[in-house]
């Protein structure tokens, strides 16, 4: 579905990414994995084409879905071709309301919408409960249930999720990952970027470790807890 080869980007004059390759099938679940500055959210906004408004650019490489390259396409038109995304620090509208959040994306693939209002907020009764709330109004939880409620509701074929537990308390943790392994049963393809290193491993498909902007290691998870040099090296802080 999505093929990242060797990809470079820059800021300016600056070198941002050096090199760095992945491909997620349909279905799959893959992380991307590195320490803080390696690189993870950059390759993120390469391929949502958000580059551009940060003085960013691909400069070599290729970003394709379904073998077509995206590279250069406005952020909108990738959504659109099915790439959801929950990004760091959820961003959501904070003068809409729950419900004006939701729908503010919203899209059907194929004519028909597996994600419905219904659905998010039987995924998240807490959403429900605050359906007039205003997004600014909500806790940090509250706002990354409606963050991924928002991605889903864009009905995407490819869910990108960057630190979408991050900072929060344990049991809203807890509840997300539980909405995640839900996701992957239903069979929703997902890029999927943690720093628990041992929920991603129990989730995920595969996995990439990027150190300084390029794909350093690949392999399952198996092979990933048997590689302890890896581990230590490119991902203990």
């Amino acid at each position: 579905m999505l093929e990242l080869d060797r990809l470079h980007a820059a800021y300016d004059a600056s070198p941002a990414l050096a090199g760095v390759s992945l491909t997620i099938g349909a279905g799959e679940v893959v992380t991307l994995l590195g320490r803080n500055g390696m690189g993870k959210t950059t390759t993120v906004r390469a391929i949502m084409g958000l580059l551009p408004g940060l003085r960013g650019r691909i400069t070599a490489g290729r970003v394709s879905l379904d073998g077509e390259s995206i590279a250069g396409w406005p952020a909108h038109r990738i959504a659109q071709a099915g790439l959801g995304l929950v990004p760091e620090g959820r961003q959501v509208f904070p003068t809409l309301s729950v419900e004006e959040n939701l729908v503010a994306t919203a899209a059907r693939r194929g004519g028909r919408a597996r994600w419905t209002l219904d659905r998010v907020y039987a995924l998240f009764p807490r959403l429900a409960a605050r359906r007039r709330q205003r997004g600014a109004t909500l806790s940090g939880g509250e706002q990354q249930m409606l963050a991924i409620g928002r991605a889903l509701m864009t009905n995407p074929r490819l869910l990108i999720l960057d630190e979408a537990t991050e900072g929060l308390a344990p049991v809203i943790r807890a509840e997300i990952w539980a909405v995640l392994k839900m996701l992957k049963r239903e069979g929703q393809a997902a890029l999927l970027i943690d720093k628990n290193l041992a929920q991603v491993m129990r989730l995920a498909d595969r996995h990439v470790v990027i150190e300084k902007g390029r794909t350093v290691w690949s392999g399952d998870s198996t092979a990933l807890s048997a590689a302890q040099s890896v581990r230590e090296t490119y991902l203990h802080i």
